[in-house]
């Protein structure tokens, strides 16, 4: 691999789909910096793989992100890719929300997205790179549970416009990718099997999406074939948002009658 090789920077890559987003940016020939706080699992994944610089931060603070900027330039030289895909969940009844869980939610979710792309502008705009943030499809609709997760997320959706749209002229594309239910193994341990079957039948496509599949939205949008997209949502979700309140039985076909 040359030092010309491109460079991607991934938040919270160390599982889920941060992981698989460097584990297809590596195989496509980027160099990777891996971001996360979590140091044992950070450094654990990163020993497995070439290619890679893990660097240990916590992006809702200010100083720990210009370090992670500054040590990714040290070793690599540049930067092509942010994707903002750090993120914390939690979900609870709105009023059972603590303030303190509310914070938390917003400085990892939402203040990290802004304190990251912002200190990645200055390398970004050398290479003409791209944003990729992360959102959900709880930042697209609404649903129980979720008054600061969904919250946060709709507020990364509109944030990667403000960027988009500053951001343009320094042909900084910066776009965001909004995941259904995603197959991990956090989702699969804390999933009753009743909320599994209710999601199945509620997702068009009958299944929750793999990691993967997210990671590869997330590269494309980083690659040159995106070069003309931005300011955009991409929601990876197997249909699941385009139904809105459509009722599953209706989609069935022994579900269809006619109606006078």
């Amino acid at each position: 691999m040359t030092q010309d090789a491109k460079v991607a920077l991934v938040t919270g890559g160390c599982r889920g789909i941060g992981l698989a987003a460097t584990e297809i940016f590596l195989e496509q020939g980027w160099r990777v910096a891996v971001v996360d706080r979590d140091t044992d699992e950070l450094h654990r994944v990163c020993d497995a793989m070439d290619n890679v610089l893990p660097v240990e931060a916590d992006v809702s603070n200010p100083q720990a992100v210009d370090g992670m900027i500054r040590e990714t330039v040290a070793r690599f030289g540049r930067v092509d890719a942010l994707v903002n895909n750090a993120g914390v969940a939690l979900f609870s009844r709105a009023n059972r929300t603590s303030f303190e869980d509310w914070r938390e939610v917003m400085a990892v979710n939402l203040d990290g997205v802004f304190l990251c792309t912002q200190a990645a502008i200055p390398e970004l705009a050398k290479t003409r790179g791209a944003i990729v943030n992360i959102a959900s499809i709880s930042g697209l609709r609404a649903s129980t549970l979720r008054v600061a997760y969904g919250t946060s997320k709709a507020a990364v959706i509109h944030l990667t416009k403000q960027f988009a749209a500053e951001l343009g002229e320094q042909g900084i594309r910066v776009n965001c990718v909004a995941p259904g239910p995603v197959r991990t193994k956090l989702a699969m341990a804390v999933h009753a099997p009743e909320i599994i079957a209710a999601y199945y039948d509620a997702i068009p496509l009958n299944r929750y999406g793999e990691a993967r599949e997210i990671a590869e939205a997330i590269v494309f949008l980083c690659s040159d074939k995106a070069s003309f997209i931005s300011g955009q949502t991409l929601a990876v979700d197997g249909g699941f948002e385009a139904t809105g309140v459509g009722l599953p039985a209706l989609r069935r076909e022994e579900g269809t009658q006619r109606q006078t």
